[in-house]
């Protein structure tokens, strides 16, 4: 990118400076370390010199073209603006569609469905396990009988949907397209992500339910249904968040989240008749955002340009959209503190701007009192109001790219790349992502990287404001959400209301179908589809599920 003089020019200014720096009293203290979030260490000052070997039209090129490190549309923002989409849940399914109405009517422009443990887990409301845990971490849904509520007019041909959920991802879906049918609105119309990423499950989240290949079965059932019947929806959302919640660096959360995407598209293209392009361009990514602001816009450039590559010469995929990578972001849940909420409003909007000069295509921003409780009214409104000032007031929509360019940036992206393939390239020697899993390879990484981030929080070496540094007794007033205890005799009522008026000889009939289709090689989504239209419950489904597959036991490799 540079010619040898102008390099050269560099190499002796550096010398310069450096030699200034030593003598100014007030340059950093001799042998302070500077480093990410994740660790990594940091230069003083970047220079050409640090990105003299970078191949413009390899690694940077132009937006909407190969490698999209700069994005993956031509024009980005200054076309359209990423999706505003929080998710949230809570409560019965009335409590959370008024959520959903008060959000839309605020400027909300997708939807993203939290679910609670139970529902997580693949169990009723009715269930032992379910006990004290109803609609408390998100909302209840039993039967196609609680998505109707939660959906009401909300229009499905218009108003995109994500469901955050894995195990049960498949029978979800299921009560959308049944909800969808309901409302006349043909599947050619019908967009949504369903999160369905069951590896990472086994990596860090941990609300699994069977063993880790049929439940890979199922996602790849799911994969081939939509590719066939609903073009618009986004089938997997291979997310990298949960690992990084857990602990991982940015390099392994871009890692491992690539690893489990190349498993993904193998495991497709081993098992079905699908050819790549076919499917390769509905699948879509979940990232972090954390609080170091530079090395997160690193890390989202990264995965473009190392997805498209993964895409374009090792799956050979023909297609350019088949080469996009294109994601929803969060912003860092454990980045919150309980302590001094307030102060976490500053930090969402910190992680929210990263994502958007990362090139995020939709975004959910925290609510600064989540460490207490579920969001309040105040609290996600104001977290939505982030995205919009930043979308309308800053001026960072006006360009694409903007931090193209920079030494610091390029050479961090590079890093981050460089970094991650490293990985992949060892879990490529492992087996693949299955095998890497099975050994506990991923799990104990970030077991590790967790271990050592709380190290330097407890050693003052990295800097919590409100926790290991600047603390204060003060509190701010924060108004608490509290679920209504009587939600959990009213949704057990409900379901009992649906299971006593359904044909309930017909649901018998549609989970011997399911269970038919799992025993063999058949897709289970039509079974599935049909059992949910007969109102059966998602335990009554998963519970076929368990009773085929069998349930996971985490081996526990820590």
């Amino acid at each position: 990118m540079f010619d040898e003089k102008t390099l050269k020019q560099v190499r002796d200014g550096m010398v310069e400076w450096r030699e200034k720096v030593k003598g100014d009293p007030g340059s950093a203290e001799e042998g302070k370390r500077f480093s990410t979030v994740s660790d990594l260490e940091i230069n003083p000052v970047y220079t050409p010199q640090d990105i003299k070997d970078l191949d413009y039209e390899e690694k940077i090129g132009y937006p909407g073209s190969y490698p999209f490190t700069r994005g993956c549309q031509p024009d980005m923002y200054r076309g359209r603006l990423w999706t505003f989409r929080m998710f949230s849940g809570f409560g019965g399914a009335e409590d959370t569609n008024r959520r959903y109405h008060q959000l839309l009517r605020h400027g909300e422009t997708g939807l993203s469905i939290a679910y609670d443990y139970p529902t997580l887990m693949g169990y009723d409301s009715d269930s032992p396990r379910a006990r004290a845990e109803i609609g408390k971490c998100g909302v209840a849904i039993d039967t196609l009988a609680d998505f109707e509520v939660l959906m009401d007019r909300i229009p499905l041909g218009e108003v995109t949907v994500s469901h955050t959920i894995n195990p049960p991802a498949s029978i979800t879906w299921a009560m959308n397209l049944a909800l969808a049918d309901k409302q006349g609105v043909s599947w050619d119309r019908v967009g949504g992500t369903i999160q369905n990423d069951m590896l990472k499950e086994f990596i860090a989240q941990k609300t699994f339910m069977c063993p880790l290949e049929p439940s890979v079965r199922i996602v790849r059932d799911t994969i081939e249904f939509g590719t066939k019947h609903v073009p618009r929806w986004n089938m997997v959302s291979i997310s990298g968040y949960h690992m990084r919640e857990a602990g991982a660096t940015a390099v392994q959360e871009l890692a491992f989240t690539l690893a489990d995407g190349i498993a993904y598209v193998q495991d497709v293209l081993d098992h079905t008749s699908l050819e790549v392009d076919a499917f390769a361009p509905r699948l879509s990514f979940f990232f972090d955002s954390h609080i170091d602001f530079f090395e997160e816009i690193a890390k989202f450039r990264a995965a473009r340009r190392i997805w498209a590559r993964i895409m374009r010469d090792r799956f050979k995929a023909k297609n350019p959209r088949s080469w996009w990578m294109r994601f929803h972001t969060q912003t860092a849940g454990v980045s919150l503190t309980a302590q001094q909420p307030l102060n976490n409003t500053v930090r969402v909007a910190t992680q929210a701007l990263a994502a958007a000069l990362g090139g995020t295509q939709s975004l959910h921003t925290n609510s600064y009192d989540e460490t207490l409780a579920l969001p309040s009214d105040q609290a996600v409104t104001v977290a939505l109001r982030t995205q919009q000032i930043i979308a309308d007031e800053t001026g960072v929509i006006n360009t694409v790219d903007p931090l193209a360019g920079s030494y610091f940036v390029e050479a961090l992206t590079s890093e981050m790349e460089e970094k991650a393939c490293e990985y992949i390239e060892k879990i490529d020697k492992m087996g693949g992502m299955m095998v890497a899993i099975e050994q506990g390879f991923p799990q104990i990484e970030i077991a590790e990287a967790a271990y050592h981030y709380q190290r330097q929080l407890d050693t003052g070496a990295k800097t919590l404001v409100g926790v290991n540094k600047y603390l204060s007794e003060e509190k701010a007033p924060i108004e608490i959400l509290k679920i209504d205890e009587t939600l959990e005799e009213e949704q057990i009522k409900r379901l009992n209301e649906v299971k006593r008026t359904r044909d309930n000889r017909k649901v018998v009939q549609t989970l011997d179908g399911v269970r038919r289709a799992c025993k063999s090689s058949e897709n289970v989504m039509p079974y599935v589809l049909e059992a949910v239209k007969a109102y059966a419950t998602e335990q009554e489904i998963c519970d076929v599920y368990r009773d085929v597959f069998g349930v996971y036991q985490d081996p526990g490799f820590y």
